[in-house]
């Protein structure tokens, strides 16, 4: 099932409604209600969804914006924060959030867990992009020390941080089963983020009898970490196929440039897609700077090519 985020557009609109009828025109109906939504634009969008405007696949965490954040910020508050305060932000505005989706008729919530506190700011992910912007290569010996202290590093404090990710969405997943949600847990950027694929792994072993908490695979994000060495995407996919509910897709663009419109950059669909079932939720999610006439265009080629999704 194809759908299109609000995150494209939702700075350009003051109004809710127009943001829907500008996704609309390119041609979707299904749409994901995004992060990035202040409070002032949800009478439009409520106005729309009740004229039958469109269909809400699902929201993304947190909708709508808190409204202390004033920019689009999904990480605004996070469950691994060493705050306590902090981590009760993200735990409230996340049941905001559920509330919201079933108000919308949502089925899913996408949800970011947080990151690894003793690795601020993704400086180790950034040195390894930036050998590959230079023209590096991840064969390079300097490149491969990099990554392999950066892992190993990374896993001394993994358990600390897992455990407040894994403490808050069981807490979640009470709420999500008693509103009929799923919890899709996304696939993250930057291996300093949680959850890593192990931790990923281990949250879906944890929650494998309850049909609340499913993975959530972003293309993008799970092509960058490809791109550093840090995984197969491909291998990746297969190896999640049977927690898998949804996915963001963009496209890449070596080494990580991101949120691109589908196939303007080097994924190869044809390997990724034989994992997602015609019912998932397959979701354009387009940086704002991508322009209409694109996606258009690769929405036509992804019907010829994908016409089953």
């Amino acid at each position: 099932m194809l759908a299109f985020s609000t995150c494209w557009n939702t700075s350009r609109h003051e109004d809710g409604e127009d943001i829907i009828t500008e996704i609309l025109e390119l041609g979707f109906d299904h749409i994901e209600l995004s992060h990035g939504m202040t409070i002032t634009r949800m009478p439009g969008l409520e106005r729309a969804y009740e004229n039958k405007m469109f269909t809400c696949s699902g929201v993304h965490n947190f909708f709508p914006s808190p409204t202390e954040i004033m920019m689009d910020a999904p990480d605004a508050y996070e469950f691994t924060h060493f705050k306590d305060l902090e981590r009760t932000r993200a735990f409230k505005n996340s049941l905001k959030t559920l509330e919201e989706a079933v108000r919308f008729d949502a089925k899913y919530v996408v949800l970011h867990m947080g990151r690894n506190h003793k690795m601020p700011k993704e400086k180790w992910s950034k040195v390894l992009e930036q050998m590959l912007k230079d023209g590096g290569s991840i064969d390079d010996r300097k490149f491969i020390k990099h990554r392999d202290k950066f892992i190993k590093k990374r896993e001394k404090t993994a358990k600390f941080y897992m455990l407040r990710a894994m403490y808050y969405l069981e807490q979640l997943e009470i709420k999500a089963r008693e509103y009929g949600l799923v919890l899709a847990v996304e696939s993250r950027s930057h291996y300093e983020q949680v959850p890593t694929e192990s931790e990923m792994q281990q949250m879906m072993e944890h929650f494998k009898d309850s049909p609340h908490v499913q993975y959530w695979h972003d293309f993008g994000h799970v092509h960058r970490k490809h791109n550093l060495g840090l995984l197969d995407h491909s291998e990746w996919l297969s190896s999640m196929s049977e927690h898998l509910y949804g996915g963001h897709l963009h496209d890449v663009q070596w080494p990580i440039r991101d949120h691109r419109v589908p196939f303007q950059g080097e994924m190869n669909y044809e390997e990724l897609m034989p994992h997602f079932k015609p019912e998932m939720p397959l979701v354009w999610e387009l940086a704002p700077s991508r322009k209409a006439e694109d996606i258009k265009s690769a929405l036509a080629q992804w019907k010829l090519a994908f016409p089953d999704s």
